[in-house]
């Protein structure tokens, strides 16, 4: 099968598209015939350094996230789900191919309807949104910050907060960017490239970060007293700091994601059929084909994207 490999960590030069073996789906698995791979930063950041929620010995075929049709099934694995549409994890390899055995246990169905690619977009930033919502539960009328709004989480974020009655203030870099935030039904923009993007805007009550660093540290100087931030990205490199006692001073609460595979599991489902009602849309902002799978992470680590980004695996 084609697949992208990782041999060393390194640049986006490091990711080499070339032969593999095809995979043999083991016990309680499935093989899926992959159509897209669902790319996220973290991912870049792996390739990078070797760090973060991703483990795997080299050479591996990277990738975490896919969308395609199960074609084989593995010993135990329920017949129900052969020439099935699914999107599923893949637990942080194998999914720069065209084909992924992954856990059934972990497949999600997708509804009758909806696009696979769409489905694949949806898949780790969806549920990652869900979660947060639902931990910071907005309340209808409140202010809501949303921290790197063009990007895959962030653009989903903006429209559920919308959603659930906020008055969502985007803060992105630059007017195409601010400019989807704004489609997406964001009240007010703010662009973070600007030294003094903090002056302008009114107190907010929560902020939803997903930069950190520097750029989070000044969200959070943005909330009311009694405000709440939670922080679940470090584009930056780093996440956001707020001190203790400053946030003791100023009454804030700092929330944290704290999922479960029950709840994981809960808010895929959601997103997945709130994007078939037609209440839900990722941005799809670019697309590359499998071989190209450096340049697409060379785009994301050059905040050069929009939304999400998909290798397609065919065509």
């Amino acid at each position: 099968m084609r697949a992208v490999w990782l041999r060393e960590f390194g640049g986006p030069e490091v990711l080499v598209a070339g032969a593999a073996p095809d995979p043999v789906p083991g016990e309680g698995q499935v093989l899926v015939e992959v159509a897209h791979a669902n790319l996220t930063f973290v991912e870049t950041q792996f390739r990078a350094t070797g760090l973060g929620p991703f483990t795997g010995a080299l050479p591996m075929v990277p990738g975490n996230g896919v969308g395609g049709t199960v074609t084989t099934l593995g010993p135990g694995a329920d017949p129900a789900w052969l020439g099935r549409r699914v999107v599923s994890s893949t637990g942080g390899s194998g999914g720069y191919a065209e084909l992924a055995a992954v856990p059934a246990d972990g497949l999600h169905p997708v509804p009758d309807g909806l696009p696979l690619d769409t489905a694949t977009a949806l898949l780790a930033d969806g549920r990652t949104a869900r979660l947060l919502l639902e931990t910071a539960a907005p309340a209808p009328g409140e202010r809501v910050l949303v921290t790197a709004a063009a990007g895959g989480v962030g653009t989903l974020l903006v429209q559920l907060a919308t959603a659930a009655g906020a008055h969502v203030l985007a803060a992105a870099g630059g007017p195409r960017k601010l400019a989807l935030a704004a489609e997406l039904g964001a009240a007010e923009t703010v662009d973070y490239l600007q030294p003094d993007w903090t002056r302008a805007p009114a107190p907010v009550d929560l902020v939803l970060d997903g930069v950190g660093g520097a750029l989070g540290r000044a969200a959070a100087g943005l909330l009311r007293d009694g405000g709440r931030i939670v922080s679940y990205g470090l584009a930056s490199g780093s996440w956001t700091d707020l001190p203790a006692d400053e946030a003791a001073a100023r009454d804030l609460t700092v929330l944290h994601l704290r999922p479960t595979p029950e709840r994981t599991r809960a808010a895929t489902a959601h997103v997945l059929a709130e994007a078939a009602a037609h209440r839900l849309r990722p941005v799809i902002g670019q697309r590359f084909p499998l071989e190209r799978a450096a340049d697409a992470h060379r785009a994301i680590e050059n905040r050069a994207t929009l939304g999400k980004t998909l290798l397609d695996v065919r065509p």
